[in-house]
């Protein structure tokens, strides 16, 4: 397995990671590999669904009220 090394990381980043992984009950390293196995793979996939689903969820003509409203705006300066 691969090894890593944080340099120069900030104090307070430092202690907020302690803290979260005294509340998880895991030590600093075990809560710094979990954070990071849960946001350094990408699934391709499941962001495209993610993505359709936040999609499906705006209301339709907003981006077109919205680009009408800028163009007025720059139309009259």
């Amino acid at each position: 397995m691969a090894q890593l090394t944080v340099r120069n990381l900030d104090d307070q980043v430092y202690a907020r990671l302690k803290e979260r992984a005294k509340a998880n009950k895991r030590s600093l390293e075990a809560e710094a590999r979990a954070i990071l196995e849960a946001n350094a793979v990408t699934d391709r996939a499941e962001f495209a669904r993610w993505a359709e689903e936040f999609r499906s969820r705006q209301k339709p003509g907003k981006a077109g009220e919205t680009t009408a409203w800028i163009r007025e705006d720059r139309d009259s300066h």
